[in-house]
């Protein structure tokens, strides 16, 4: 009998999947918009809580991301992921799509005035590779604890307003990389945002940077 070795070739199929996320119960009401894309682990409802209370004028979206999986072992807590480095470019490419999508859904019923987009930590990148494919849609960009992805050579030059939002005892950066990573989006025309505290939504902070546009 001869065992004969199989040549596997990595395939892709593109079907149907329902995307979860969370939108403003008045959001027809209002003439703004905040996107809040999550960071590593969480879910988007208690995300969202994070958000709690919004300027008058403002309705929220929250996406999630399309990976859940249990924080530890296989029972407990559940958290939801953009990505991991695996398959890596088709993750990046479906988030776009969902993320465009979704927008495109939300605004055939409601066209919003001006659209915020702020990207937490991990989501941080998502919105990054999401502002870069299409500025023009977003009146205002806040990147908050987060980097701009290494796919995206630096961040693209627009006439909105772009944030860089940074807590000083954050626990992933450094003294010398808060400093550091302060000085190149600021030389790339962000504002600097900085408050007392760690890897975290800093309320007052938010309410500054949407009620002073």
């Amino acid at each position: 009998m001869n065992n004969e070795h199989q040549k596997l070739l990595e395939q892709n199929i593109l079907l149907q999947k329902h995307f979860r996320y969370y939108l403003s119960e008045n959001y027809s009401s209002k003439r703004k918009l905040l996107i809040a894309l999550h960071g590593y682990g969480q879910l988007a409802q208690y995300f969202a809580r994070k958000f709690d209370p919004l300027p008058s004028d403002f309705a929220l979206l929250v996406p999630e991301g399309m990976h859940r999986f249990y924080l530890q072992g296989s029972s407990g807590r559940v958290g939801a992921s953009w990505m991991t480095k695996e398959a890596r470019e088709t993750d990046i490419q479906d988030n776009l799509n969902y993320l465009n999508h979704l927008l495109s859904h939300v605004m055939e019923k409601h066209v919003f005035e001006e659209i915020f987009l702020l990207g937490f930590s991990q989501g941080g990148a998502t919105a990054a590779r999401w502002y870069h494919q299409g500025p023009s849609r977003f009146q205002q960009f806040i990147l908050w604890a987060s980097v701009f992805p290494p796919d995206i050579d630096k961040p693209v030059r627009t006439t909105g307003k772009k944030h860089f939002v940074l807590g000083t005892e954050d626990p992933y950066y450094t003294q010398e990389n808060q400093a550091s990573e302060c000085a190149y989006f600021s030389e790339l025309g962000f504002h600097i945002h900085r408050f007392e505290g760690k890897h975290d939504i800093d309320q007052a902070t938010l309410i500054s940077i949407l009620e002073n546009n």
